[in-house]
């Protein structure tokens, strides 16, 4: 007798082959990234020995409570509106005043209602790290932890963004972070449009004032809003990107690691990139 599919079965099916589909993959395809751009190293410091919390198993990752953050990277963004103009780059700060002017941002932020996700936030999650910075992160919006902390990527997809910047030689503190929104969408859910567009403004200005050689998108979410396109995450990974006068490359985001640790390695050659520009080396292993 033929087994049914219950619907919670069904529906994940469902997530994952379209997700499949987005990417691009079919079988056990993986897009080539330019030799070029790889960074040599003896062996692969993106593994789960290095960059995992625990060890999974495939079957302990489907059955894992989903991680603090919403992020799929087989959600696309509704097609509402098409994209604001990104505001002109500012002009340059003396590395010497770009702290006072992140706290002039933060000032003008301030007790944010500009959008409805005030309305359930605990803390406003400001950008965070190094203000003369050669490199940053920018993910999607706050979880639990990062909106209980007021800081960015603090929970256990932040842990593992801690693990994947000691894998590049680089310590948090020398990194800077930040979100496409400050503020937690209910249920951890993909920002609506109007919410994103109404944040990046700040994001954009953060961006000018570090000044990061290379920006690293993580997740479709990110990647969207900073390139102001919609496309599935297989076409912009594997290249480096010119945004506002730097270099931006996209990889998927942490939280869709511990979810699907199989794309790690996918996720250290885009690494791999960004240390490229960077002329950094991976540290030797333990």
């Amino acid at each position: 007798m033929a087994r049914t599919l219950d619907a919670a079965t069904r529906k994940a099916l469902e997530e994952r082959l379209r997700f499949y589909g987005e990417l691009g993959l079919t079988e056990f395809y993986r897009r080539p990234v330019d030799p070029s751009l790889i960074v040599e190293c003896e062996s692969e410091p993106i593994d789960d020995a290095v960059i995992s919390i625990a060890p999974h198993t495939v079957a302990e990752v489907v059955e894992e409570p989903r991680p603090e953050t919403s992020v799929q990277e087989d959600q696309t963004i509704p097609p509402r509106k098409p994209f604001p103009a990104a505001p002109q780059v500012a002009a340059a700060v003396p590395p010497a005043d770009r702290v006072s002017a992140l706290r002039l941002i933060r000032e003008d932020v301030g007790d944010c209602t500009r959008c409805a996700l005030h309305t359930g936030r605990t803390k406003i999650v400001f950008g965070d790290g190094s203000a003369q910075a050669r490199l940053m992160f920018v993910g999607e919006g706050p979880g639990a932890d990062e909106d209980a902390q007021g800081i960015p990527f603090v929970g256990r997809a932040g842990q593992l963004l801690n693990n994947m910047i000691a894998a590049m030689g680089l310590k948090r503190e020398e990194v800077y972070i930040a979100n496409v929104v400050m503020c937690r969408p209910p249920g951890n859910r993909t920002p609506e449009p109007a919410e994103a567009n109404t944040c990046s403004q700040f994001l954009f200005r953060q961006i000018d004032v570090v000044r990061p050689e290379v920006l690293v998108a993580l997740g479709a979410t990110a990647a969207t809003y900073l390139l102001g396109q919609r496309q599935p995450l297989a076409g912009l990974r594997g290249r480096v990107h010119g945004f506002r006068e730097t270099k931006l490359i996209v990889t998927y985001h942490p939280a869709f690691l511990l979810r699907d640790p199989r794309q790690k390695k996918e996720a250290w050659a885009d690494l791999q990139i960004a240390m490229h520009e960077l002329g950094l080396k991976a540290p030797p292993r333990a």
